[in-house]
């Protein structure tokens, strides 16, 4: 009888943990598109880049400030300090290196993903950024890992760079591109909020 339980409370357990892994996100569809052999290995050259990453401060005291207020920010979503320090240096190495503002793709990400690493769409977008399987046959590798923190973040920041380069420009439209509701209002202006409202530093580090 205590085997019974002890192993039905353990099927609960695996199962409420596969549910964790894979709680749906609020992603749209971002739609496969025909590369040109320039832009195709443009991306693909972003995403397999191995250098280390780095703060992009001017100081270690300036990187370290920006690195408790955002983590503070952050705590009750991811509370392992640790790993906060992991993903927002990374947020803003990947973010900096693909010319985007660190603070938007922090609004991006928890309107996409409300930061679960594991995180899938209903139309199969997976981890933090919510990046389509597509893109690895398109600009990466099969066995690269979307799930992975830096992979997710590169891939998710090369795209959006991609689509702002298309769209000359316009975030509003890059936004839309990214989210498969081009034209549409709604997406575009969730990230606007979550990012001037939970994000912008209260003294601008970067």
């Amino acid at each position: 009888m205590k085997l019974h339980y002890a192993l039905r409370k353990s099927l609960f357990s695996l199962m409420a943990m596969s549910l964790c892994c894979a709680a749906p996100a609020q992603a749209g569809n971002q739609k496969e598109e025909v590369l040109s052999a320039s832009v195709r290995s443009m991306l693909q050259r972003a995403v397999s880049d191995q250098a280390a990453p780095k703060l992009a401060f001017s100081s270690q005291q300036e990187a370290q400030t920006w690195l408790d207020e955002m983590s503070a920010r952050l705590a009750k979503k991811i509370p392992d300090a640790e790993y906060r320090f992991d993903l927002l240096s990374t947020v803003h190495y990947e973010a900096t290196r693909a010319g985007l503002d660190p603070h938007m793709v922090l609004g991006l990400i928890e309107v996409e993903s409300g930061f679960r690493k594991y995180a899938v769409s209903k139309v199969g977008a997976r981890g933090y950024m919510q990046v389509m399987p597509f893109w690895k046959r398109s600009i990466g590798a099969n066995e690269h890992n979307l799930f992975h923190l830096r992979t997710n973040l590169r891939y998710g920041c090369t795209i959006l760079r991609h689509y702002l380069d298309i769209e000359h420009g316009d975030l509003y439209r890059a936004l839309g591109r990214y989210n498969g509701s081009l034209g549409k209002p709604e997406y575009p202006n969730l990230v606007k909020a979550a990012w001037h409202k939970h994000w912008v530093p209260s003294r601008r580090t970067s």
